[in-house]
């Protein structure tokens, strides 16, 4: 049973991994973001998110912006370490570690996504129609584990029950090669790894192909 949902909001920054210092966004929500605003409407470790299509439906709006950043992160190796040695815990002094990069992000940015899932019952402890009877309440009552973001957590994103997709607007009429974006990760294996593929836009919609269809 596919899901349509409508999601919006002010900014949003899908960050190309490419880019390794400051944040510059792809021009479209890639899949795993949108996975990202599933789960975060509905998440069970039974249950696997699995997007089919993605319409946009406003112009690609791009703006600089300079953001507060740290230079480095906390490792969580380092404090394991240091609570399985009994020593002090290490800190990260933001002050020392903070610094100003420039960001390329999205702005006004309207989507919609449509998505099914995969239930292992056994997991779930319940049947495939009782979940996605679940998921269903929770789109028309628009509730949400946590709030849905887009990209990064400073980006927030509303969301509602789709009945149906608008007409496409006219800045995105025609095709257009998005070129290579990131797919979603393959946590099949211990390290997991990143997956491509190429989209191409025709009138806002991305087709999103399944795992066995990427090259």
């Amino acid at each position: 049973m596919p899901f349509m949902v409508h999601c919006w909001g002010d900014y949003a920054c899908f960050t190309r991994p490419e880019m390794k210092v400051e944040r510059v966004s792809y021009d479209v929500m890639t899949p795993s973001a949108a996975r990202g605003v599933m789960e975060a409407i509905y998440w069970h470790p039974g249950v696997t998110w699995h997007i089919q299509r993605i319409w946009v439906r406003k112009p690609i709006q791009f703006m600089n912006i300079r953001r507060n950043e740290l230079k480095t992160i906390m490792s969580g190796d380092v404090l394991f370490n240091d609570i399985k040695k009994s020593r002090t815990l290490s800190v990260c002094d933001t002050n020392e570690q903070r610094t100003q990069r420039a960001a390329s992000i999205l702005h006004d940015v309207d989507y919609y996504i449509q998505a099914y899932v995969d239930v292992d019952e056994q997991r779930c402890g319940h049947t495939t129609y009782a979940i996605n009877d679940i998921i269903s309440k929770r789109l028309n009552r628009g509730k949400c584990y946590h709030r849905p973001y887009f990209g990064c957590r400073e980006f927030p994103a509303q969301f509602e029950i789709a009945r149906f997709v608008p007409e496409c607007p006219e800045e995105l009429k025609d095709m257009r090669d998005l070129s290579w974006m990131l797919w979603d990760f393959d946590y099949s294996k211990e390290q997991p790894k990143p997956l491509f593929f190429r989209p191409i836009m025709d009138d806002g919609l991305i087709e999103v192909p399944k795992r066995g269809d990427l090259p």
